[in-house]
């Protein structure tokens, strides 16, 4: 994946800050299947990072381990790498 698709770049652009699946698909307003299919192409590059809720510290913590059926359970960041790509300078 060397460049971002217009729907790729709205979804990192929605990933400044940790966010809800639902907020990137009311975001982006795209059909949920196909913003689904795209976050998952963006977690493996390794340009967004899924988040999980740790009540211990009372912030989201990375989850190196996560379900990609099912994207709801989880909110989702750019990494430095996803925010270089939307910068245009990846």
């Amino acid at each position: 994946m060397a460049e971002l698709t217009d729907l790729q770049f709205s979804i990192l652009d929605a990933l400044y800050f940790v966010e809800p699946f639902d907020k990137i698909l009311e975001e982006v307003g795209e059909p949920e299947n196909l913003v689904a299919a795209e976050l998952r192409q963006l977690i493996s590059a390794r340009w967004v990072q899924p988040m999980q809720f740790d009540a211990r510290f009372q912030d989201y913590v990375r989850s190196s381990l996560h379900d990609t059926d099912d994207l709801r359970a989880y909110h989702y960041l750019a990494t430095r790498e996803g925010l270089l790509m939307h910068s245009g300078r990846g």
